[in-house]
């Protein structure tokens, strides 16, 4: 081996240790303790066994964590430079899952891919904020303030939006809408005109009601009046209701959920699980998956705050947006807050494809962690 080779393989393993010293193993340890959870409720939902949920969930976790490391260890300016390239093939995904995509529960969400089946959606949210950090990246105060500045990437959220909605996917596209309105925020557009676009939104709401799908327009009506069908389209947030009550201040205890384990709590294993980990663990265990959940959304927040670059802080700043409107979504259907979406709680709940593409928005996140004093050389001053 030559001095050069040798010093040029000194380098690179000095590098690999740096960033081994820069990632934040404390927020790696809060991802593996909520999966941990998701496991322990897993294994619930299957009356005390690995199968056929908590092995696979313990599995993909443990190949998504390798994924996630991989990707934080890779140069965040290489990654800004396929931020369009990973938009452009979700947005076709998107496309062409409404042409192949496979029938699920009257909508078209999803697409087979090797054999495994994917949601290109769930895709569209990580592409999505990649792509808008890449497009304000370079951006200054004053171009902030041009319309027909903020005119693509407006068109770059409302394109995902228009075909998720189609497919028909109503939670995941007010998800999306949110993580774009975020990175806008976070970019510099003015608080007055994101209040302007929801009025907007909020006078057209009756337009997009009458347009809704009937099983969407039924959500709507069992939300408001669950009582009315407690057999039916009602049923299942009603027993999510009783499960979340019966838990009182402790639980009635591990494995011993009487809703869950009587098989009258609905997809336990996916939308309610908030809900059998309620009945399990009571109150008190509630307040403690939502409080390690706040710390998540609240170091990427950190994180965020930590970038001296701005692709990385807006990166961030949509990875964690995009965590937190999971959970809020989750949340707040199992409780009634909202009409049931079928959104699934990250990293808690079963599947596949939505835990590898939250664990892929991780690994970026911690790339940008990793590589927040990277020089991208193009950026404006900070605060400009």
């Amino acid at each position: 081996m030559s001095v050069l080779d040798r010093r040029l393989l000194r380098e690179t393993s000095l590098g690999l240790a740096h960033k081994l010293w820069r990632v934040s193993w404390l927020y790696v340890l809060l991802l593996c303790l909520l999966a941990g959870v998701g496991f322990a409720a897993l294994y619930s939902v299957s009356g005390g066994s690995l199968t056929p949920y908590a092995g696979k969930h313990a599995l993909r976790f443990a190949v998504s964590l390798v994924v996630m490391l991989a990707i934080a260890f890779t140069d965040i300016r290489f990654i800004a430079r396929l931020s369009w390239l990973a938009y452009a093939g979700s947005l076709a995904l998107l496309v062409l899952v409404l042409r192949i995509g496979h029938v699920g529960k009257g909508a078209e969400r999803w697409i087979d891919i090797a054999g495994v089946q994917w949601q290109p959606s769930e895709m569209m949210k990580i592409a999505l904020v990649m792509a808008l950090a890449a497009y304000f990246r370079k951006a200054t105060w004053e171009r902030m303030g041009d319309p027909l500045f903020l005119l693509p990437p407006a068109l770059m959220v409302a394109a995902p939006v228009a075909l998720i909605l189609k497919e028909p996917n109503l939670g995941t596209a007010v998800i999306v809408a949110a993580v774009g309105a975020a990175v806008f925020l976070a970019a510099g557009i003015r608080w007055w005109k994101v209040g302007l676009m929801l009025g907007l939104i909020g006078i057209a709401a009756p337009i997009g009601y009458a347009h809704l799908h009937a099983y969407q327009r039924a959500r709507i009506t069992t939300f408001l009046h669950p009582e009315r069908d407690p057999l039916g389209a009602g049923y299942n947030i009603i027993q999510s209701k009783i499960a979340l009550g019966a838990g009182g201040l402790w639980g009635q205890g591990f494995l011993h959920g009487t809703q869950g384990n009587l098989d009258f709590l609905p997809e336990k294993q996916t939308d309610f699980i908030f809900s059998m980990l309620a009945e399990e663990f009571g109150y008190v265990g509630s307040l403690a998956v939502l409080g390690l959940l706040a710390l998540i959304v609240g170091g990427a927040l950190a994180m965020a705050l930590g970038c001296r670059h701005r692709y990385g802080r807006l990166l961030a700043v949509g990875i964690g947006m995009n965590f937190f409107m999971y959970v809020f979504v989750n949340v707040a259907m199992v409780t009634g807050a909202i009409p049931v979406g079928g959104v699934p709680l990250p990293l808690v709940s079963q599947g596949g494809s939505a835990m590898l593409m939250v664990m892929v928005g991780f690994g970026l996140l911690m790339s940008a962690w990793v590589h927040r004093d990277a020089d991208f050389g193009d950026e404006p001053p900070s605060g400009v």
